[in-house]
């Protein structure tokens, strides 16, 4: 670890220049750019093959990856596809910047009739495909819903079913993933499979712990190690409610995916082009510019949002009264993908409203109690936490005490998962717009 600029005693450089909260939103920029597909892609891209290239792909990134490769790829070469991205997450369109792939938009968390058609389109561009040509992957967080395809004898309408089960029930993504690959006619390498004989080249932006390449967007171009009966116990485990015949197919094996070792995947490449441990480097970095300590716990950190939130607050209250193994002024970072249970409501109360990086916030905020010298920002990399027009929010020493002015108790949106409830009357919440890329959810504290 680098050492921070020396700073003189009581001293915050960083905190001296920037506010707290514009500070942490510094680095959460930072950490965002790091992850974006035109400064990463071109280490990654093969040569122009002998036949013709394909570009197809699914994510919150996939309408700036395929513009890098547009940006990228030799103008003489030929190049076609059509990628899929959520509503609204298709950036503005460089002047000048050849449109030689098709991007078309769907819903996410909860698939819909967009998506389906994207992905019956994808598969059906696979055809007549030959060993001369390439098709280039382009695959990020987000892949799972924008790109779904049900598995024969399910509907869209089961899918939405089961997808919003899974949402609300507390599984974390390789569980949801292992569940939605067995579902589907696309993912957990199937894709790729409908590829051959031609080779697969998958770019990827990580947006799951451990930057396994088969859950990302349920990995639709590599193999997959889960089995049918794993999918089943996922269902059993949180007790979602399928028809009995999605239950029989999957206890028969009938849906059971492309193995490891399955000559479909041969001479297929897969490269990781962002991950969220880059991005928290990147965050760091920008902080010891700004003369402050930078310590990242994990990129993997997974678990519930609120508790995760009050193990971060123990940490940072601990380097607040200059105890534990941080040194102020600091800036403590993770990243990882937390999750939240939706606890069952009375009857006509209203929605959760609200994400990971919100929840996170409550359950920090509660446990910090006040602590003077502790700001806080948990934000999604794409832009979205959960399904508002917020990234996350932000925690300073006084949020409960202004949130409680004006009769918002931290208890009470906690127990009905209402983050943005609690954060907007504050002006808390963090609003970015949609990023163009998805490395997972951010969290910096920093302790002055």
């Amino acid at each position: 670890m680098n050492a921070p600029t020396p700073l003189t005693p009581g001293a915050a450089p960083g905190v001296d220049k920037l506010s707290p909260l514009l500070l942490l939103r510094h680095l959460y920029d930072v950490g965002v750019q790091r992850a974006l597909p035109l400064h990463n892609t071109a280490a990654h891209l093969p040569p122009p093959p002998k036949g013709r290239t394909l570009v197809l792909g699914a994510g919150k990134a996939g309408g700036a990856m395929a513009q890098a490769v547009e940006a990228l790829w030799p103008q003489d070469a030929p190049l076609s596809g059509l990628v899929v991205t959520r509503y609204g997450h298709t950036p503005p369109r460089p002047a000048g910047l050849p449109d030689r792939i098709e991007v078309v938009e769907a819903a996410h968390p909860v698939p819909d009739a967009a998506g389906l058609q994207a992905a019956e389109r994808i598969l059906a561009l696979t055809q007549g495909l030959t060993a001369d040509d390439l098709v280039l992957c382009l695959i990020s967080g987000g892949g799972s819903s924008l790109l779904t395809l049900p598995a024969d004898g399910i509907s869209l309408q089961v899918k939405q079913d089961i997808n919003r089960q899974l949402l609300a029930s507390g599984a974390n993504i390789s569980e949801m993933n292992c569940l939605r690959k067995h579902l589907s006619r696309i993912k957990g390498g199937r894709l790729a499979a409908a590829c051959a004989p031609a080779r697969v080249v998958t770019l990827t932006i990580s947006d799951v712990p451990g930057d396994d390449p088969s859950i990302i967007a349920s990995g639709p171009t590599v193999p997959d190690a889960s089995t049918c009966a794993d999918a089943l116990a996922i269902l059993q485990r949180y007790a979602i409610a399928v028809p009995p015949e999605v239950f029989q197919s999957l206890q028969s094996g009938a849906w059971e995916t492309p193995k490891p070792g399955s000559p479909v995947f041969a001479g297929h490449v897969v490269n990781m082009i962002a991950t969220p441990q880059q991005s928290l480097e990147a965050a760091a970095e920008a902080a010891r510019a700004e003369g402050l300590h930078a310590y990242i716990l994990s990129d993997e950190i997974e678990g519930e949002s609120r508790e995760v939130g009050k193990v971060h607050a123990a940490l940072a209250r601990a380097a607040a009264k200059g105890q534990g193994p941080f040194i102020k002024p600091c800036v403590i970072l993770s990243g990882g993908e937390t999750t939240v249970t939706i606890k069952p409501q009375p009857a006509g109360s209203p929605r959760a409203r609200g994400g990971r990086a919100g929840e996170f916030c409550m359950g920090l905020a509660q446990a910090l109690q006040g602590q003077p010298g502790v700001w806080a920002l948990a934000a999604d990399t794409d832009g979205i936490d959960g399904i508002e027009d917020n990234a996350g929010a932000q925690v300073s020493p006084d949020t409960l005490a202004r949130a409680l002015a004006l009769g918002h108790k931290v208890d009470e949106h906690l127990q009905r998962n209402d983050a943005y409830g609690f954060f907007e009357p504050l002006g808390d919440l963090v609003i970015t717009g949609p990023t163009h890329t998805n490395v997972n959810d951010f969290r910096a504290i920093l302790v002055v």
